[in-house]
């Protein structure tokens, strides 16, 4: 059975089932939208995966470089974004660096009497003020690059808006920005006395 078996024949019905002007045209229009994401959301995930890449490469040679006496902190990040440029290019990048005595320290809290055992240390609860800031930290890191011994914790996050914006689900989004994070961890070299934590008490307010 076809088609032609159930439609009245009359010069119209036969010419239209006959007719085939704008079926290319017509199929194009359907297919090109799914076909376009499809490219452009490929290139979107190329994108981010080889910036990813760089990122990763570029700080684990930075966390490396800063591990030795007298590294110049400001032209090793530089560096970090120089290597990612070429491929986001409109990113903003973004460094933190935390030390800590030993790695077992890394993202702890400074050390305190958790009285009422919330986790946080509270009003009237003593603490150590380890990293010498003058308040309790839920971590006991310091900024910036330590001193001998010391492990480093090097975080970069690049912020960007992506060459390709199209999504498989959400369609066109020229406003969509990507956010790619890469972590280094490296322990100074041991070029002289490493510092201990403060040991200096304190009450939370």
């Amino acid at each position: 059975m076809t088609l032609r078996t159930f439609i009245p024949r009359s010069p119209l019905t036969a010419r239209l089932i006959e007719a085939r002007e704008g079926v290319t045209i017509i199929e194009f229009a359907i297919l090109a939208p799914v076909f376009l994401t499809l490219v452009l959301g490929s290139l979107d995930i190329g994108q981010m995966a080889y910036g990813k890449a760089l990122l990763n490469g570029a700080v684990e040679r930075a966390a490396r470089n800063s591990s030795i006496e007298g590294a110049e902190i400001a032209a090793i990040d530089k560096a970090v974004t120089d290597a990612i440029k070429p491929i986001l290019p409109n990113g903003t990048v973004v460094v933190d660096r935390k030390s800590y005595f030993d790695f077992v320290d890394i993202g702890r809290p400074e050390k305190f009497t958790d009285i009422n055992g919330n986790g946080t240390c509270n009003a009237g609860e003593p603490y150590v003020d380890e990293n010498r800031s003058g308040s309790w930290e839920a971590n006991v890191g310091r900024s910036g690059n330590g001193g001998s011994g010391d492990a480093v914790l090097y975080t970069v996050k690049v912020t960007y808006k992506p060459i390709f914006t199209a999504s498989f689900m959400g369609g066109w989004n020229w406003n969509s920005t990507r956010t790619l994070t890469a972590v280094g961890v490296r322990k100074n070299q041991p070029y002289a006395n490493q510092a201990g934590y403060g040991t200096s008490a304190g009450t939370c307010s």
